[in-house]
């Protein structure tokens, strides 16, 4: 049975070659050196080796301004054009004109019809659904997704019990920001356990949000340890995929692939696919409305 599983990366774009402001040539990326040979950049925006691919997705869409992550998520989710509905880009929350997408014809709500079996991979700390609880509602485009279609998100005991991970990968942050005394995991140990829940789901999925938090230049003292913590758990991830899975890795918008500036660029999102359907993939999503579309059709 085809297995489909989704890596969500905040914030990642194609960017110069350019080590002064690109951290992928600053610092090489396994991901990049180590399967590809090479990294991608403005002018080699597509690189392809051994069934494993990399390529843009445009995130614009046909609207002025730079593209944020409250459309942009929507758009891949949906498989809609969500600035252009609005008319702008807006984020980093989903506007409420989006949510009937969400709750109605997103990727879950339509997995939902079809009686597949899914998973949205991670926890959130008890702070979070202390918010939730509240009656507060600025949540990012995946966890309003899940929400909508009456879906549980995972929490600490789910973490404890070998069924999720934090969105920082380590579980470092948890323990260092929220109090937790959490084990620490290596980025091989998650990527291990991400391609477990995998095997018992049609579709897996998780967000990964510091990407975008680095090139909004927060969090500059872990900069290093969380760009090499992300490669070797993206390294470990493709490396081990079954015959069965398809990969794919997908952004919202670019980022930071341009520390110079602290806000989000007009680049396109960086793409990867690997696995059964890889070149499927990478022929078939030319824009973020594309994702939802081709990832159904390899689920069928």
């Amino acid at each position: 049975m085809d297995k489909v599983i989704l890596i969500f990366l905040d914030g990642v774009g194609i960017g110069k070659n350019d080590p002064s402001i690109n951290p992928f040539f600053k610092t090489k990326f396994r991901i990049f050196e180590n399967l590809f040979g090479k990294t991608p950049h403005l002018d080699d925006r597509k690189l392809e080796k051994n069934n494993l691919y990399i390529f843009p997705s445009d995130a614009c869409l046909g609207i002025d301004g730079i593209p944020q992550s409250g459309t942009g998520q929507v758009s891949i989710y949906a498989g809609i054009n969500a600035p252009k509905i609005l008319g702008r880009h807006i984020g980093p929350f989903p506007h409420t004109t989006h949510l009937k997408y969400l709750a109605e014809t997103s990727i879950i709500s339509e997995l939902k019809k079809r009686d597949k079996k899914f998973t949205f991979v991670n926890a959130y700390p008890k702070l979070f659904f202390e918010y939730i609880n509240s009656g507060k509602q600025r949540l990012s485009a995946t966890s309003k997704m899940f929400l909508l279609n009456n879906q549980k998100l995972n929490d600490e005991n789910d973490l404890l019990n070998g069924n999720a991970l934090t969105a920082e990968i380590d579980n470092s942050r948890w323990n260092e920001r929220l109090g937790y005394n959490l084990p620490l995991f290596s980025p091989e140990y998650a990527a291990e356990r991400l391609l477990k829940i995998s095997r018992n789901n049609d579709f897996t999925l998780y967000e990964y949000y510091l990407t975008d938090h680095l090139g909004h230049g927060r969090n500059k003292e872990i900069f290093a340890s969380a760009m090499d913590t992300l490669d070797r758990f993206l390294f470990h991830t493709i490396s081990n995929i079954d015959e069965e899975t398809t990969l794919l890795i997908c952004s919202d918008h670019g980022n930071l692939e341009d520390i110079s500036i602290k806000m989000h660029t007009r680049n396109q999102a960086l793409t990867i696919s690997a696995g059964k359907y890889a070149k499927k993939l990478s022929e078939s999503i030319i824009d973020l409305t594309g994702i939802k579309k081709v990832l159904l059709e390899i689920i069928n």
